[in-house]
């Protein structure tokens, strides 16, 4: 629970809190190369997902241990919207997991983090069909800045190589986008009564067993090949790119805003493509320097303007 001394503290030191904001970003934007990088060692989607909430779970199930022992605790919240925690655990990291692994099977980092970075986008639409929440000017124009962008880069990247292929993967990346975008959107009033920091470690733990179980039923253990250097990029996966940034986002949100946390958050898709370009040896052309540009004014222009 937040003191009123912690709050001033919070407020006194506001540089802080964009930097857990920045390296929250940037850890973040490693998920995509750390995923290149372990199928590149010969995994798939399935041995990435899997034994990235394998690492994960652990961690989380302990900061729930430690969490649940304070007289702080929402224990009450907690039993009264299990259901629907387990629901959004579901559709929020495993289903949009899967659906991002999947397509980064077909896909380049950069086009991938463009594709996945529209979702606020997705929440403005799913706002107006179940909130009636209206879909003004301002809406529309981010839309089309947006969408030009990635078809821009998409159609680049089409020509280049096989079109079914980029086509399957922007196709699985947007939809774990729409389905993230359910878990934002639908996740706004258990947040509110838990805290983000209690709901991210319920939900990714959810998340960890939905996959857990899943694949004790659907994965050949004995078929799977994982070589040191796969265990290491899956490991950075789990604890660089989901469990430490996971936090620090969340604190950063407590100590500048959500909104503030979200306008440093557009940087993302940048570090990725650059990231990519120096690692993977991914290609960058003027295609992709103006579609980088419409999304990250499409999306800048949704984020500066919800405040």
């Amino acid at each position: 629970m937040t003191t009123p001394q912690t709050a001033q503290l919070q407020t006194a030191r506001p540089w802080l809190g964009f930097a857990l904001a920045f390296l929250g970003t940037a850890l973040f934007s490693l998920k995509s190369i750390f995923i290149k990088l372990a199928y590149a060692e010969g995994l798939n989607t399935d041995s990435v997902l899997m034994l990235r909430m394998l690492i994960s779970l652990p961690i989380y199930l302990v900061i729930i241990g430690y969490l649940w022992r304070q007289p702080s605790a929402p224990k009450a919240a907690i039993r009264e919207n299990a259901l629907f925690i387990v629901f959004l655990g579901f559709i929020g990291y495993f289903l949009s997991s899967w659906l991002d692994l999947k397509g980064l099977e077909y896909i380049t980092a950069g086009l991938e983090r463009l594709t996945l970075f529209t979702y606020p986008i997705f929440v403005s639409l799913l706002g107006a069909l179940f909130f009636k929440t209206p879909l003004n000017r301002h809406i529309v124009i981010t839309l089309v800045l947006t969408y030009s962008g990635i078809w821009l880069i998409f159609s680049q990247e089409a020509s280049g190589g096989n079109n079914l292929d980029t086509k399957l993967g922007v196709m699985f990346v947007a939809l774990s986008a729409l389905s993230y975008s359910f878990y934002v959107l639908f996740g706004k009033g258990v947040i509110h009564k838990l805290g983000s920091t209690w709901f991210t470690a319920l939900a990714m733990s959810v998340s960890s067993v939905f996959v857990l179980l899943y694949y004790s039923h659907t994965l050949d253990f004995g078929l799977l090949a994982i070589s040191p250097a796969a265990w290491f990029w899956v490991a950075c996966l789990a604890l660089v790119s989901t469990v430490i940034p996971s936090f620090m986002i969340s604190e950063a949100i407590a100590r500048v805003g959500s909104a503030q946390t979200g306008i440093v958050g557009t940087l993302g898709p940048v570090i990725t493509i650059l990231l990519a370009i120096v690692i993977l040896g991914e290609p960058f052309t003027l295609y992709h320097l103006a579609g980088i540009a419409l999304v990250m004014t499409g999306v800048l222009l949704l984020t500066l303007r919800k405040p």
